[in-house]
């Protein structure tokens, strides 16, 4: 009788009195003929057939960030697929109107949202040991877009030995030659297509117009150093330094929220809900048949005919797991969740990259300080509100670049990027002086971490375990991003510009003491990646097979960063977009797009650094 009261439950009073009585009068003709027993078998079907069918699609979509909505737009191609995407967090307009939402829009305001948990589900991590127990902050999207609403716009994919190594990591059909048409296909580059570019996507990617002195001061510093220049660190050569792609289009964010959401929203096939919490998946034995989520209080259901896909990223598609039964069976156990599956590998595997901000004082007046005063900042979004130009109109990360932390290193494995700017704890604290900086890190870092869950509480954010810097290499490759950030920043391209040393500060010398700095300032880039991870049948800690589909269940997918093998050199918003476009054509059953034999460079030689 439950099943049947939860189904009256969400209709209105005319409907609830339309279907009770219809339902006994049913039951009425049908006593005579099958007896009493039958009765409530047949009231009971009837009911459940009606509701699931009012609230069926062909597939279910969990989570409208970088890979939901690029999922929602590529299935919903076929007029005959029906789609239901899911948001907990809400839509990234107000009115129908990107300026009224100009935190989110405006590039330059990208600080803004990682402080505020309107739109950011505001992870915080363990105490972490290794860095003198500090408690890191996890700023995650939650919001139309996800994470590409909320991140600095840089648009990096990785080194092709990257996709290389994940399919040597058991995510056979991701190598580099599969990988890179969808990087592609997604893809148009202001500059134009090219063997690496793409020319036809609904995301745009552009270049920084600001033609800022203190980018062109770091990038001739740089070649002073010894590092080559490279005009596309996403095409053939990402060694090197050069100008860096961002998502940014006609001097507005362009999530994909905005690529590929917004021009699908008007498709009779695609429906979209905001402010919706999905608490759990449903199965019928290991087969999933919808999800169970929240919404305006209200605990509903909703049924997929063909699959259910989590995108809900590398901490909430494991959580959900978890929820809903899949996963290390003691751990569901000791919290009285019913085991579906057993899959130890959900939310193992946890990488991210750590950065550190190295930054000097600039002895001219010419960094960001000024335009972060008040009556500037009004100036700035007053010129963005009108023609979305001027300094709002860019993330300031225009210049950038990767090398290798040492000899015998094969592809790069530190990352730069550099700002005309100083920022202190995420954006959180004004800037407080005329000055510039790098975020430098290890690409590669060898410490793995875990999450888990806190309780059987939905809302509960779970345990996140990165277990940061608990290995010598990454402490020695974070002495090494130190130390060649400061032999850069002594070049003679910035002898004009360079004041003394903010941060580390020249009493930081020895490796002693760099390791100290490290530990106290080094903070999250934002990437978390690897807890679903995808790999072979016979390797006990994958997660999903090369397929996307979750091992062990039928009718269930998880596609976003939580399903890379090891995480990627580089930032991760386009390599998700990649995995979802990719992900799309799997799951509509077409053959994989290929490019062969494209060339990579290499260096000629491992026995140096440079």
């Amino acid at each position: 009788m439950s099943y049947l009261m939860k189904g009256v439950k969400y209709c209105s009073p005319v409907n609830q009195m339309h279907k009770v009585t219809g339902t006994l009068f049913k039951a009425h003709i049908l006593k005579n003929i099958f007896g009493t027993n039958e009765q409530f078998k047949i009231s009971r079907t009837s009911s459940q057939l009606s509701s699931e069918k009012a609230n069926s699609y062909n597939y279910v979509i969990v989570g409208a960030g970088s890979a939901g909505c690029v999922l929602a737009n590529r299935l919903t191609e076929d007029p005959l697929s029906t789609v239901l995407l899911l948001e907990a967090g809400p839509k990234d307009t107000l009115l129908g109107s990107k300026r009224l939402m100009w935190k989110i829009h405006m590039p330059a305001a990208l600080t803004y949202n990682l402080c505020d948990e309107k739109y950011n589900w505001h992870y915080h991590t363990t105490s972490q040991k290794h860095m003198d127990n500090r408690i890191m902050y996890w700023p995650r999207g939650r919001v139309w877009g996800g994470s590409s609403s909320l991140n600095a716009m840089v648009y990096i994919r990785g080194h092709a030995e990257d996709y290389n190594r994940w399919s040597r990591e058991g995510a056979i059909g991701w190598d580099y030659e599969h990988c890179l048409p969808y990087f592609k296909k997604a893809q148009t580059h202001e500059l134009g297509p090219d063997q690496y570019r793409g020319g036809n996507g609904p995301l745009y990617v552009s270049r920084g117009k600001t033609n800022h002195p203190l980018h062109h001061a770091f990038l001739e510093a740089t070649r002073q150093a010894g590092y080559p220049f490279t005009d596309d660190m996403n095409g053939y050569q990402q060694e090197g330094f050069g100008w860096m792609d961002m998502t940014v289009h006609q001097g507005q964010r362009w999530s994909t929220a905005s690529a590929y959401l917004r021009p699908a929203i008007s498709r009779p096939n695609l429906s979209v809900a905001e402010k919706t919490l999905v608490t759990k998946i449903l199965f019928q034995g290991t087969k999933s048949i919808g999800v169970e989520y929240v919404k305006n209080g209200q605990r509903k259901k909703a049924f997929a005919s063909k699959e259910v896909i989590l995108s809900g990223g590398a901490i909430n598609s494991p959580q959900l797991l978890m929820l809903s039964g899949i996963g290390n069976a003691d751990d569901l156990k000791k919290l009285g969740i019913p085991v579906v599956c057993h899959l130890p590998g959900v939310g193992q595997n946890l990488q991210d990259h750590l950065e550190v901000y190295v930054q000097q004082k600039c002895t001219k007046p010419i960094t960001l300080y000024n335009a972060q005063k008040p009556v500037n900042m009004v100036r700035i979004g007053l010129e963005w509100l009108w023609k979305f130009t001027g300094e709002g109109a860019t993330a300031h990360l225009e210049s950038g670049g990767f090398i290798r932390s040492e000899p015998g290193v094969p592809h790069p494995d530190i990352q730069f990027h550099f700002l005309p700017s100083q920022v202190i704890d995420h954006g959180r604290v004004a800037s407080t002086m005329e000055a510039y900086q790098v975020h430098v890190g290890p690409m590669r870092s060898t410490s793995v971490g875990w999450l888990k869950l806190k309780s059987t509480d939905p809302n509960d954010h779970p345990i996140i375990e990165p277990n940061y810097m608990s290995t010598e290499r990454d402490i020695w490759e974070f002495r090494q991003c130190v130390k060649l950030t400061r032999e850069i920043f002594a070049q003679k391209a910035f002898e004009k510009f360079r004041g003394p040393e903010v941060q580390p500060g020249n009493h930081v010398q020895s490796d002693k003491e760099i390791d100290a700095f490290i530990r106290q300032k080094a903070d999250s880039a934002y990437h978390p990646s690897c807890t679903c991870k995808m790999g072979q049948l016979s390797d006990s800690t994958a997660v999903v097979d090369p397929q996307t589909k979750v091992i062990g269940v039928e009718n269930l997918r998880v596609v976003d960063a939580s399903i890379m093998p090891s995480v990627v050199s580089g930032n991760l918003n386009a390599p998700t977009i990649m995995i979802a476009e990719k992900a799309a054509d799997i799951i509509k059953g077409l053959p994989s797009l290929q490019e062969k034999n494209v060339p990579i460079y290499k260096p000629k030689t491992l026995e140096t650094q440079r």
